[in-house]
């Protein structure tokens, strides 16, 4: 299965801006970027459906940069409903560095920040080399735009379009950077910067987006959703993951084994008859689990969270010893998350 067609199959390519891109994908040699704002210190799990569709390209022979936005992120993506609150700058530089440490620690990438492009450019320079190229009725037009025009949008938030569409031509015309990567709610910022790249250059970039990855309530996981699946094992342990994951819906579980393991299609399609027929098993969901542990955190973590879970939930489990013959037995009583702490420290 050619690179393209298994993106497809995994329910990963949303919308692609050009049909020429299919070839370009199945036939390698493209540098592509992701990108993320700083808005907290670890990635989470929405990012991990991003970062994976990434090494899937990198092992079809694309070259992969991680841009983590620095100046973006002192700005904030305009959100559908509300204005997303800035955090200082001294929180973005810390949460930079542990987004940088992070990516390259688990993924391996070249981690590049826009700040080192941007700072320097001063406002008339902006406007001139940058805001003439873009027409304010095509901005509004943007899905986060219009949705905002009637409880109102700042300067700072429309403008944001402007610095994501200045990051891809500046990766295009330093690292040869042909394709944006992002999720189906970049679509508006992703097609602005081929439109910039078009008018400054004259050539041609591409962009490519993946579906939200959403809990069972349709909800996007993220930090602002108040429900986020952290990769940080010290923000998210290997056991709450673990127990988020094999408590999944049923109707959820193949969905996620495509977008999120690297398991084969007919070990897949195993794991969803097993799951069908024998649902109470949970085999699905604990295949799911072992990979994404595995992956971020060593078959150990895994190990371990999965015993975890045996002896709080597996019957006689929560006995770490049996007693035999005559005497006193005194019990101590703990609530769920101490004996938890007892678990992972042995």
């Amino acid at each position: 299965m050619k690179i393209y067609d298994e993106l497809v199959w995994r329910g990963l390519i949303q919308e692609i801006s050009s049909p020429d891109l299919i070839e370009k994908l199945n036939n390698g040699g493209m540098t592509f970027y992701i990108g993320t704002d700083p808005t907290a210190d670890s990635m989470h799990i929405g990012h991990y459906s991003s970062f994976l569709i990434s090494r899937r390209l990198k092992q079809a022979g694309h070259t992969p940069l991680l841009l983590v936005g620095g100046a973006t992120g002192m700005i904030g993506d305009p959100k559908p409903d509300t204005e997303r609150p800035m955090i200082t700058k001294e929180e973005v530089e810390k949460n930079v560095q542990g987004l940088k440490s992070q990516a390259e620690k688990i993924f391996g990438f070249e981690v590049v920040n826009n700040y080192d492009w941007t700072k320097d450019i001063n406002v008339i320079d902006f406007l001139r080399d940058y805001g003439k190229y873009f027409n304010v009725n095509y901005m509004i037009a943007k899905d986060k735009v219009k949705s905002r025009m009637e409880t109102g949008i700042t300067y700072a938030e429309f403008s944001y379009m402007i610095l994501q569409a200045l990051d891809f031509l500046e990766l295009f015309e330093t690292r040869n950077c042909e394709l944006q990567v992002a999720g189906s709610d970049q679509w508006g910022n992703i097609t602005s910067g081929i439109e910039l790249i078009r008018k400054k250059t004259g050539k041609e970039a591409y962009g490519m987006v993946m579906p939200l990855v959403t809990d069972s309530t349709g909800k996007k996981f993220g930090k602002t959703e108040g429900n986020a699946l952290w990769l940080d094992k010290n923000k998210t342990s290997s056991y709450e993951m673990y127990q988020y994951l094999v408590n999944l819906e049923d109707s959820m579980i193949i969905k996620y084994l495509k977008m999120l393991t690297f398991l084969s299609k007919e070990e897949i399609e195993e794991l969803e008859k097993i799951n069908n027929e024998k649902p109470e098993l949970r085999v699905a969901h604990k295949a799911l689990a072992k990979a994404i542990i595995t992956d971020l955190h060593g078959a150990s973590e895994y190990e371990k969270a999965e015993k975890i879970s045996t002896l709080l939930f597996g019957g006689e489990g929560n006995f770490l010893v049996k007693l035999t013959g005559p005497g006193k037995v005194i019990l101590q009583t703990q609530n769920q998350m101490q004996k938890v702490k007892i678990y992972e420290n042995q």
